[in-house]
């Protein structure tokens, strides 16, 4: 297992960094509406996608770099000029001094999650797919449809207007890796991920399968056909954020995943002093 250390965590933050940084890019250009936005701070990226997205934090700060009182006074400018509640990704890496500096502003946990990665091998072999299954790449037109198959794996009910149709925008990034599995020509499951070259690290994302096809081993074969495709592109590890103990960690554990770290998303609303 690999030693992670501040110059590695740098480097698998980039993969909760880069995509949204895309992702603000393609909205400024695709809607212009939302007033999307991305700068670089200490290192790493400030994110504005929009009131209510789920994609818009300061992630990738200070682990190359120290993060001061002022980066802080900078970025809480940045998404109070947009009316936003300030978030940023933290990881154990980080020095206490940081930690310290956001509890003394009243900053409190919007997300606790586990950051789990793995090295990768061109000439490693995986899973096959089930019998009867077809697994290929994803095309622009099914990006709704292969969106939909990822919200309602989360959202059964029906996602929240700030969830939907996320994953079509990743069809328009440089590196982006998108992939169908089928039965008898119906889609069924999905699973993408992001090429960061500058890091050579990839960034699992955009997973899910139907209710009723779920138990025969898709993800696992999406999964592995992820890795392949990414080792090929020449990344060195692959990395996925999970909530600690879900389906997705154990999937990946069973492909040779390990935690990394658990990282944390702090939280200060508009308008708090």
């Amino acid at each position: 297992m690999q030693f992670v250390d501040k110059a590695l965590a740098r480097r698998f933050e980039a993969c909760e960094e880069m995509p949204q940084v895309l992702y603000a890019r393609v909205f400024m250009k695709t809607r212009t509406d939302i007033g999307a936005a991305e700068e670089t701070i200490c290192g790493g990226h400030m994110i504005f996608a929009g009131l209510g997205s789920p994609i818009g934090r300061a992630t990738g700060l200070g682990l190359d770099g120290p993060f001061t009182a002022q980066d802080l006074d900078r970025v809480e400018q940045f998404y109070r000029s947009r009316h936003a509640p300030s978030q940023v990704d933290l990881c154990p890496l980080h020095d206490a001094a940081v930690f310290e500096m956001f509890k003394e502003r009243g900053y409190g946990i919007a997300e606790l999650n586990n950051l789990l990665y793995r090295k990768l091998d061109a000439a490693e072999k995986f899973p096959a797919a089930p019998a009867g299954c077809e697994i290929r790449r994803g095309r622009l037109a099914e990006a709704r449809e292969l969106g939909g198959i990822v919200e309602r794996a989360f959202f059964p009910d029906g996602a929240p207007e700030a969830f939907k149709d996320l994953l079509t925008p990743l069809y328009q990034m440089d590196g982006a890796m998108t992939f169908a599995a089928s039965f008898e020509n119906k889609i069924v499951a999905c699973g993408a991920g992001l090429v960061i070259p500058e890091h050579r690290v990839f960034a699992l994302c955009g997973a899910g399968t139907a209710q009723e096809y779920r138990g025969r081993g898709l993800q696992t074969a999406l999964l592995g056909v992820r890795l392949r495709a990414a080792a090929q592109a020449g990344c060195e590890y692959a990395v996925v954020v999970t909530q600690g103990g879900s389906t997705s960690q154990r999937n990946c554990e069973r492909l040779g995943f390990s935690v990394a770290y658990s990282k944390v998303t702090v939280i200060r609303e508009v308008g708090e002093v």
